[in-house]
């Protein structure tokens, strides 16, 4: 089969088309033939090492995988083949208290497809049978690519750990991004009142053209203080993955009493924090990564009935990973930057 190969870590270079051997399914496997595949920042940290640093290479990339089922193993029924299906890109052990309970992405074996284990950034992938959901029938491969894991973790952030409520203030950083663009639309969804945060004037036209009430440009000098403004005292409720450079802001942006749920840190992992901010003001902040497999059900469903869309930026051939990359570190894209995968 055909892939995107990352030989090393480094910059996006290190990503080369390459030739492998078609993998085979196993006892409750199935291989499907990959249509799409989104890219995440999660593929960008992986590549440079600050994910994942001891990872076995040569390793393929890619998270978000939408295909074809091709070929079943032992176990799993036959009828599957031909199906039209998304991925969930979470991967647990299936027997634990944690997956039993339905929190499979606390399970201690918990591994999130192209991070752990090979991804999608080829023609075929192989994942266990309980990972497959069908593509709903009304979004494009490329559009059903860009669905599972900023879905998943925008699902979990707004609504299982900050949990919204109807005219409650969200503040939504980066909101141009994959992530962001999905919290956007899931506090629309649960009656919040969305402020997004992002650093151009385009992409904040954009965010609100997708629902945003307010919006504030988080490179200009003193950001949080107009996020206050706005909000009369602060937000609620915080969605971020933003990181070091705006972590001090995001703290002084959120209301006495505020929550905060953090998935990320794009602009670096150590960051200053005024812990009086925390402790004085009495802010909650949550650790946050993916959801349940559970959880992608749920926003399918949302999705197929068009209270929730994906937002797909910019298409590139697989050939192409490489500059994906590029698009994402340079921040140049609103919404997912997806692969498109022969077809």
């Amino acid at each position: 089969m055909q892939a995107v190969v990352m030989n090393a870590r480094g910059g996006p270079e290190v990503l080369r088309p390459a030739a492998l051997p078609d993998p085979e399914p196993g006892p409750g496997e199935v291989r499907v033939r990959v249509r799409a595949v989104a890219l995440n920042h999660l593929d960008v940290w992986v590549r440079k090492g600050a994910a994942s640093p001891e990872l076995p290479l040569p390793h393929v990339l890619g998270s978000d995988v939408s295909g074809v089922v091709d070929a079943v193993g032992p176990g799993v029924e036959e009828d599957l083949t031909g199906r039209e299906v998304v991925l969930n890109p979470g991967l647990s052990c299936g027997r634990c208290e944690a997956c039993l309970a339905g929190r499979d992405n606390l399970c201690p074996e918990y591994r999130i497809l192209g991070e752990h284990v090979w991804g999608g950034y080829a023609e075929y992938v192989v994942v266990p049978r309980a990972n497959l959901l069908p593509k709903p029938e009304n979004l494009s491969f490329e559009e059903a690519a860009a669905v599972p894991l900023v879905f998943l973790t925008a699902w979990q952030m707004v609504v299982d750990k900050l949990q919204v409520r109807p005219g409650e203030w969200l503040l939504v950083m980066a909101a141009g991004s994959g992530v962001g663009s999905a919290a956007l639309q899931i506090g629309r969804l649960f009656g919040a009142r969305v402020l997004a945060a992002a650093g151009s004037e385009e992409k904040l036209e954009q965010a609100r053209a997708l629902g945003a009430e307010a919006t504030v440009n988080y490179r200009e000098p003193g950001w949080h203080r107009r996020v206050r403004q706005l909000t009369g005292g602060g937000a609620h409720a915080v969605a971020d993955h933003t990181g070091a450079d705006f972590w001090e802001g995001v703290l002084k942006a959120t209301r006495n009493g505020g929550r905060i749920a953090l998935v990320g840190a794009s602009s670096g992992y150590l960051a200053q924090t005024p812990l009086a901010h925390v402790f004085y003001r009495q802010l909650t902040i949550y650790g946050s990564t993916m959801g349940s497999k559970a959880r992608l059900f749920e926003v399918l469903r949302h999705v197929e009935a068009g209270a929730l869309r994906p937002v797909v930026g910019r298409v590139l051939p697989l050939a192409e990973a490489a500059r994906g990359h590029e698009l994402l570190e340079d921040r140049a894209v609103f919404g997912k930057v997806v692969l498109r995968v022969g077809g």
